[in-house]
């Protein structure tokens, strides 16, 4: 029998070739509409911070839907790494320059401030109908999420994927972050919380 772990890298890749394969225009053309339903379903206070990611290969492009919210009077910002088991959230300044981060994105320098999200836009490869996802395999979400629900900051977690890379059933593992909502092409999607 497989492991959880391999399980999970299985379903990744499959997802990831799905993802992969759908038209890059239709891609950009999902990407803007997400950030319409984005700009009018994701509450946002005046001054309230909302970090993002800068897309990488066949990602969904929040970009849109980043800017949508900063006109709704967000605060952006983008994870930063800092090792290989930890990333922070490095606020997005108009005109600042952004750094290569590794794995093919970009990121705010050192000299940006570094802020808390209220609402994490958060990037995955796979997910399933109960809100559990699988990342890229690093972990860097889960231990970023983990350390600000220690430091008695929860944010509002919301996925960003598309469609087809709902799989069946993501294993779960302890370490698992459940994602309550996740935003696709057909809209908000939100998922009851276990019993």
């Amino acid at each position: 029998m497989n492991s959880p772990k391999e399980l999970k890298r299985e379903l990744r890749r499959s997802a990831l070739e799905r993802r992969d394969a759908l038209d890059p225009c239709w891609r950009i053309e999902a990407s803007l509409e997400m950030a319409e339903v984005a700009k009018t379903v994701i509450d946002i206070k005046p001054g309230g911070i909302v970090s993002g990611f800068w897309p990488m290969r066949s990602e969904v492009d929040v970009r849109p839907a980043m800017f949508a919210l900063r006109e709704n009077g967000a605060r952006l910002c983008l994870p930063a790494i800092l090792d290989k088991s930890t990333i922070v959230f490095r606020e997005l300044v108009r005109g600042a320059a952004l750094v290569d981060m590794g794995f093919g994105t970009a990121g705010p320098g050192e000299e940006a401030e570094t802020l808390d999200p209220d609402i994490m836009l958060v990037p995955l490869a796979a997910f399933d109908a109960r809100g559990h996802r699988i990342g890229y395999g690093a972990g860097f979400y889960d231990r970023a999420i983990a350390r600000l629900t220690a430091a008695g900051h929860a944010p509002r977690l919301i996925g960003i994927a598309f469609d087809c890379q709902e799989v069946p059933e993501v294993p779960d593992e302890p370490h698992d972050v459940v994602i309550p909502e996740i935003l696709t092409e057909s809209g908000l999607r939100r998922f009851e919380p276990p019993l």
